[in-house]
């Protein structure tokens, strides 16, 4: 996923799709660890995808209570 197209996103979006990529790195790890697994890869791109999010939204966190105060 492009960051671009994740700062377009909204918060509440952000943590939709969090929670599926998480999902989708169990599934993927399970997957690894039963019957292996085609593109090995894919767990280093979901993991980059989840930390670019957690960036995203801690960022837009920091510059909430900037905000208030």
């Amino acid at each position: 996923m492009k960051l671009n197209k994740i700062k377009e996103m909204s918060s509440p979006e952000l943590e939709k799709e969090l929670g599926e990529l998480k999902t989708e790195l169990f599934k993927l790890k399970f997957s690894l660890a039963t019957n292996g697994l085609d593109n090995p890869n894919k767990i280093k791109s979901v993991k980059k995808d989840i930390a670019r999010i957690n960036t995203i939204l801690t960022e837009r966190k920091i510059a909430e209570k900037k905000g208030d105060n």
